[in-house]
C-alpha cells in the first residue's frame, strides 16, 4: 500500500515514519524545501525519542520519503493523509487555511479515485470543508472523479509518541462510505497483530473525539490544580488527596498530579478551539472556560510564591530554572509554563539562569529578539543554573532532577530556597538536607 502524508510536524513525521516501519510505502509531503532536504540526509526537525533512527531505517529500506510538491506523488498513492498545521486565530478558532489548501490541490491534480483523510486536530465539520474544497476544483476542471473523505486524528504523546503510534490505547477512525472503511481497515491491519482496537464512527463524531479527549485531561489538570491550591489553604497535603481518590477505579490515576499548568501544542490550542466551536453554535463551555483559566492562573503560581517569601521585593534577585519545555522528553516550549515565569521574573527585574536537557536552543530562538534574553544566563548544566541563586525553582519534571546533590547546590546558591513546581521531591529528604522547601497543594 502507498500513502502519502502532507505536513512534516509533529504529527505528520511521527506518523509517516510508524506506517513505513510496519511495511507501508509512505511518502511525506512539505513545501519547506530545507526540512525535507534536511530529512533526507536523516537531520530531524523535532526531538522524540527513537525518531531518528526509525527514520534513518525506513530511508534505507525504501520505505520512506521526502518530497516538496503533493503533484509528485498525487496519483500514485492510495490515500493521503493531511497532517498540516492548524495554529489558534486570534479568537482562539482553529486555522484551516493549510488543511483547505492541501483539498484544492489534490481537487486540481487528482487522476482517479483517492480518499482524502484529516488527521490534523479540526473542529466539527471540517471534513464537509473538505470535501466542498475539493469538489469545488473537480468542478472547475469539468471533471467527474469519485473521492471519499474521513477523519483519523491522533492521540499522541510527546516523550512517547512512537509507543502511542504503534501500540495505541485505540484508533478513531471516521468514515462514511464502506470503501473508505475498507481501505483504512487495510492500512492498520498489521498493527491488529498487537491487538488494539480500531473504533469505527461517523466523521463528526470522530473529530469531536480528539478535541473532547484532550478537554478532559486539561480538565483533570486544573481540577487537581484548583484542589491543590485549597489543600494549602486549609492545610491538607495534596499528595494525599490524590492518591486518595486516584484509589476510585471511576477515576483513576492518570493525570491527577498538581503542577504549575499545563503547556504544549495540544491542550491550550484545543480548549480554545473547542469553547470557540460551542460559541459558533450558541453553546456556552462553562467548565473548559473555568479549566482555562484555572491553567493561566496556576502559571503564575510559582512566581506569586517567590513573590510572597521575599515580600514583593524580588529587583536584583537571581532566579535558577530547572526546566523549560511543557514536559519531560520533548523540545517543545509551546505555551510552557517556564516562558510564563521567565517574562514574570524578567519583567520585576530578576537575573535568571536557565538549564533544560534539550530545549535550550529552541528557547533561545523563542526569545532572541527580545528584551528579556539579555537578563537570561544560559546554563551548561543544572548546576550552573544554579550558580548565586536567591531561589531555585523546578519546572518541568527532567528525570536528571529526581537526585541532584544538595550539597553542591547549598554551597552553589546564595539562598537554599526551592520551589518545586512538579513536586518530585519529598518535603522530609529536603528539610534533613537543610533546604527550604515550598511544593504545590502542600
Amino acid at each position: 500500500m502507498k500513502i502519502a502524508i502532507v505536513g512534516t510536524g509533529y504529527v505528520g513525521l511521527v506518523s509517516g515514519t510508524c506506517f513505513a516501519e510496519m511495511g507501508v510505502n509512505v511518502t511525506c509531503v512539505d513545501i519547506d524545501k530545507q526540512k525535507i532536504e534536511n530529512l533526507k540526509k536523516g537531520i530531524i526537525p523535532i526531538y522524540e525519542p527513537g525518531l531518528e533512527d526509525m527514520v534513518l531505517r525506513n530511508q534505507q529500506a525504501g520505505r520512506l520519503h521526502f518530497v516538496t510538491q503533493l503533484t509528485d506523488c498525487l496519483n500514485e498513492v492510495d490515500m493521503i493523509f493531511s497532517a498540516v498545521g492548524t495554529p489558534p486565530d486570534e479568537d482562539g478558532s482553529a486555522d484551516l487555511q493549510y488543511v483547505l489548501e492541501v483539498a484544492r490541490t489534490i481537487g486540481k491534480h487528482m487522476s482517479k479515485h483517492q480518499l482524502i483523510v484529516t488527521k490534523s486536530t479540526v473542529p466539527v465539520g471540517t471534513a464537509k470543508l473538505v470535501k466542498n474544497a475539493v469538489q469545488e476544483e473537480l468542478d472547475k476542471r469539468g471533471v467527474s472523479l469519485e473521492f471519499d473523505v474521513a477523519s483519523n486524528p491522533e492521540f499522541l504523546k510527546e516523550g512517547a509518541a512512537i509507543k502511542d503510534f504503534m501500540s495505541p490505547d485505540r484508533v478513531v477512525v471516521g468514515v462514511e462510505t464502506e470503501r473508505a472503511k475498507e481501505l483504512l481497515s487495510k492500512l492498520y491491519r498489521p498493527f491488529l497483530l498487537n491487538n488494539f482496537r480500531v473504533i469505527f464512527m461517523d466523521i463528526p463524531s470522530a473529530e469531536m473525539t480528539k478535541y473532547a479527549a484532550n478537554a478532559m485531561l486539561a480538565t483533570r489538570i486544573s481540577f487537581m490544580n484548583d484542589v491543590a491550591n485549597l489543600c494549602e489553604i486549609v492545610g491538607a497535603d495534596v499528595n494525599m488527596v490524590r492518591k486518595g481518590i486516584g484509589s476510585d477505579s471511576r477515576i483513576g490515576t492518570k493525570f491527577l498530579y498538581p503542577g504549575c499548568g499545563y503547556g504544549g501544542s495540544c491542550f491550550p490550542k484545543d480548549v480554545k478551539a473547542l469553547i470557540k466551536t460551542a460559541k459558533k453554535y450558541g453553546y456556552d463551555m462553562q467548565v473548559l472556560r473555568a479549566v482555562e483559566a484555572v491553567n493561566d492562573k496556576q502559571k503564575g503560581l510559582l512566581f506569586e510564591k517567590l513573590t510572597n517569601y521575599y515580600n514583593n521585593n524580588l529587583t536584583g534577585k537571581t532566579i535558577g530554572i530547572w526546566g523549560l519545555s511543557f514536559k519531560p522528553e520533548t523540545d517543545d516550549i509551546r505555551e510552557a509554563p517556564a516562558l510564563v515565569l521567565i517574562d514574570k521574573l524578567t519583567k520585576v527585574g530578576c537575573k535568571v539562569r536557565v538549564f533544560d536537557p534539550i530545549s535550550i536552543e529552541e528557547t533561545k530562538k523563542r526569545l532572541a529578539n527580545t528584551e528579556t534574553i539579555k537578563q537570561i544566563h544560559f546554563a551548561s548544566d543544572m548546576y550552573d543554573a544554579t550558580v548565586d541563586a536567591d531561589a531555585l525553582m523546578v519546572v518541568t519534571e527532567w528525570k536528571e532532577f529526581r537526585l541532584p546533590s544538595w550539597e553542591v547546590i547549598k554551597k552553589s546558591m546564595q539562598k537554599a530556597l526551592v520551589f518545586d513546581g512538579r513536586n518530585i521531591y519529598d518535603s522530609n529528604d529536603m528539610k534533613a538536607s537543610g533546604i527550604e522547601y515550598y511544593c504545590v497543594g502542600k
